[in-house]
């Protein structure tokens, strides 16, 4: 009966320390959902307000166009200036203004229906990026085109007003040199080089603490 009587004590004692050490367990810190790493500003992109114009010479005319932006999400640790994510745009939405223009672009140069997208993908940057008002900024980075993955550095413009982002960059792509097809003919004579311009707007997610 003593014995019982022990055991009984027992269980009701190790009972009792678990019920008391429920709040205690409660209280610890959750584990965090994973996040950028430490430092790190994440630039959202919203596409809906985001744009992007090209404009391309010839012998004849200047040829004015845009792109959709698909979606776009950067990565930017301003202490160390590293960087990460991607901004890619829809291939197929490339516009001109012109349907035989257009269809010649997408199929013989693009050739959009194989290669649906470009990428931009930074790996650093450089200059001083504020946390509030106007910075100008470089991005080094690779530009994936026509399958192909090729080095650029672009020069942006930013402004950070609160959670929000602006920002602009122009450069150049050589695509005749990169190994897109030449469109020009005995009339007409195309630059081997086309103008970008980027016109991006979003959201900013703080460092993770």
């Amino acid at each position: 009966m003593r014995q019982l009587q022990a055991r009984v004590g027992t269980v009701l004692y190790l009972c009792a320390s678990v019920v008391a050490a429920v709040p205690g367990v409660l209280a610890l810190p959750q584990r965090a959902a994973p996040q950028a790493r430490g430092g790190a500003l994440i630039f959202t992109v919203d596409p809906t307000q985001s744009a992007v114009h090209w404009t391309l010479g010839t012998s004849l005319h200047t040829v004015h166009g845009t792109f959709a932006l698909k979606s776009g999400n950067l990565q930017v640790d301003p202490s160390t200036g590293r960087a990460g994510g991607e901004v890619i745009a829809d291939a197929t939405s490339g516009k001109s203004g012109n349907d035989g223009r257009d269809r010649k672009m997408h199929k013989d140069v693009l050739e959009s229906a194989r290669f649906g997208e470009v990428t931009f993908r930074p790996g650093s940057i450089t200059g001083k990026l504020e946390m509030q008002g106007d910075s100008t900024v470089q991005l080094h980075g690779i530009f994936l085109l026509h399958g192909s993955e090729h080095e650029v550095t672009v020069p942006a413009q930013v402004t950070l007003s609160g959670d929000h982002w602006s920002g602009s960059a122009k450069f150049s792509i050589p695509f005749i040199e990169w190994g897109l097809k030449n469109p020009s003919n005995w009339l007409l004579k195309v630059d081997h080089s086309v103008s970008i311009e980027l016109e991006l707007k979003g959201t900013i997610q703080p460092p993770a603490p």
